[in-house]
């Protein structure tokens, strides 16, 4: 039985032959709306209707430069990767054959701060990582040609129930986005990420259903499968439609932090000498302007099927193709696997309730059910998880290389997130004594989490200038705390013991982000702006920063901090704000909706 839907699986398994059919063109022609379609839906894959599209050697395939499991030995740098792992983790629980293709960095980066005179100093260290440790098979070797060099690249692979994590390696692949984005290293690790993954692919036994590239990155894995096509005998033009119909491109940020611009004597090193069709290198040369390329352009050109993160992403993404014509893309909004950030004492309560069914979907009555919430449940489960949280903070140092506790009583602002400046970490410290008397009245205390970009002189610089301003007054010291070095252990912990999440990008730049779907469904209060996945959802479902200048909108951060703080010291107030925040976004948030939705889309 899939793990998809509810009780009503039983009864489908007798259905006969022509109603099962029925079911499948419906679910095929029409979108997916409630967990009965969604139970159908999944059923069909079950019981291999689909057997041409999704089968174990026919599998989704998930390509990411980024992924971030320590479980599994991978550590990615921010949410690109924790949602591939999210993904993954969702795709082994409903069945779906499903492979991930990512590099396994043999070197990892990690921040640590220490005082220095009358401030602060960071340091970085590089630890390596032996995928022996984490249970990766070796398979074989494959090799790609690079800057005159022929390399041999190890692939590796974990099976995990329906999925597989397959990986390319090798001893000078260098850490992740390690040199300059438009740099000839990090092209070549993006090279032997597209062209060595998909001979890893071939390797395994396995031919991709659809390919659907995480960022432009991935890019080389499409035009790999293009140009094996075209080699093998398929009319060049046929073989282009055919990899643009089985491929997706999905956009996860409208920051192009990551994008890269790449001129044509780097191909030639990197990329022509791994292409042996003549069509496609002629089909690719074309698309240099002034000899350059951005991997934006093509990706949009090799992938029919294009989707955003959120609904605001897809709505104001501005991608055009070569012709300038802009591209649309499909919304779908990120999920997170919600066992997996949620204390196991508030997953429980949740499928206790009635709220979540067994696969972590809304009930078709969780409406009703979320009305019994009370807060007494709340205060009682957040109590529960701020002592896991203190059990995580007294092996993480702050920036004084101490370990500190969080007291049970007080009330626990948080911000963790990647430090970038459309993040805007700083704007709760803009005017300080507001934040003080706001700390101060609640016995509150604030941590900050996040990871600076190596090289980014300008954040380096905002969070020196905010540990500085902590330093130097008695009352911030004392109730401020920076952790360095977040990971996913961090991000989790702060998610389920902290009681509010400040989420305050500058709106219209920020795709979903996923921090702020983890403390919902902890039973957190949310303060944001209007941006990403929040956008979903009317902005009067949560605490919504607003504000037609920056200016405006620090003075309505202030005044939704002192409301959230206010919350937890009045029943009524903190259960009016979360039972409106889970009726909203729980469905939102759900990383089984989003396998779903890419399902629906794709199939």
């Amino acid at each position: 039985m899939s793990p998809v839907g509810n009780t009503k699986s039983d009864n489908n398994l007798e259905k006969n032959s022509k109603e099962q059919d029925f079911i499948i063109n419906n679910l095929l022609t029409h979108p997916l709306e409630n967990i009965e379609e969604v139970d159908d839906f999944y059923e069909a894959i079950n019981r291999q209707h689909l057997t041409h599209a999704i089968t174990k050697d026919r599998p989704y395939t998930y390509w990411t430069i980024e992924l971030y499991d320590k479980r599994n030995g991978i550590r990615g740098g921010g949410g690109l990767g924790v949602l591939a792992a999210d993904t993954r983790r969702v795709a082994e629980q409903s069945n779906v054959p499903f492979v991930l293709i990512t590099p396994f960095y043999p070197s990892e980066q990690h921040q640590h701060y220490e005082r220095d005179g009358d401030g602060f100093k960071n340091y970085t260290t590089h630890q390596p990582v032996d995928y022996h440790k984490y249970g990766y098979q070796f398979l074989d070797t494959v090799n790609i040609r690079c800057n005159n060099q022929l390399v041999s690249l190890d692939v590796v692979e974990k099976v995990l129930g329906t999925t597989r994590i397959i990986c390319i390696t090798e001893p000078g692949f260098g850490e992740l986005y390690s040199g300059d984005s438009g740099g000839d290293h990090r092209l070549y690790q993006e090279v032997a990420l597209g062209f060595g993954g998909y001979q890893a692919l071939k390797l395994a036994g396995l031919k991709p259903a659809i390919m659907q590239l995480n960022e432009v990155a991935t890019f080389f894995a499409a035009l790999a499968r293009l140009d094996e096509l075209a080699e093998n005998g398929m009319d060049f033009y046929e073989a282009v439609v055919y990899t643009r119909k089985h491929t997706l491109y999905t956009n996860h940020t409208l920051v192009q932090a990551a994008e890269a611009d790449f001129s044509y004597a780097q191909f030639e090193r990197y990329v022509f000498p791994n292409l042996r069709s003549k069509a496609v290198k002629k089909w690719l040369s074309d698309k240099f302007e002034n000899g350059h390329i951005r991997l934006s352009s093509v990706t949009i050109e090799i992938a029919e099927l294009r989707s955003g993160v959120s609904k605001l992403h897809a709505r104001v993404a501005n991608y055009r193709d070569l012709a300038g014509n802009k591209v649309k893309f499909k919304a779908i909004t990120n999920g997170i696997d919600i066992p997996t950030w949620t204390s196991p004492d508030t997953v429980k309560y949740l499928l206790d309730k009635g709220i979540l069914d067994k696969f972590y979907l809304p009930t078709t009555d969780y409406l009703e059910k979320i009305e019994t919430i009370t807060s007494e449940d709340i205060t009682t489960l957040k109590s529960k998880g701020r002592l896991l949280l203190n059990q995580t903070l007294a092996h993480r140092p702050n920036q004084y290389g101490e370990f500190i506790e969080i007291p049970e009583n007080a009330i626990l602002f948080n911000f963790k997130r990647r430090f970038v400046d459309y993040k805007r970490p700083w704007l709760p410290f803009t005017q300080p004594e507001k934040l003080k008397a706001i700390l101060e009245k609640h016995n509150a205390y604030y941590i900050l989490s996040g990871r600076v970009h190596e090289g980014d002189a300008r954040m380096s610089a905002r969070l020196h200038a905010i540990l500085d301003l902590v330093d130097k007054d008695a009352v911030l010291r004392k109730r401020v705390h920076y952790l360095p070095d977040y990971d996913e252990e961090l991000g989790r912990a702060l998610s389920i013991g902290a009681n509010i999440s400040i989420n305050n990008p500058i709106v219209g730049l920020e795709a979903c982000g996923t921090s702020w779907m983890k403390d919902i469904v902890n039973l957190g209060i949310l303060v944001s702006t209007h941006d990403g996945g929040v956008a979903d959802m009317p902005a009067d479902n949560y605490l919504n920063i607003s504000g037609n200048t920056e200016d405006e909108e620090v003075e309505s951060l202030y005044e939704r901090m002192e409301e959230a703080a206010s919350a937890w010291e009045h029943s009524f107030d903190l259960e009016f704000i979360i039972k409106k925040e889970l009726s909203a976004y729980l469905p939102v948030i759900s990383g089984t909706r989003m396998l779903r939705d890419y399902l629906d889309y794709l199939f």
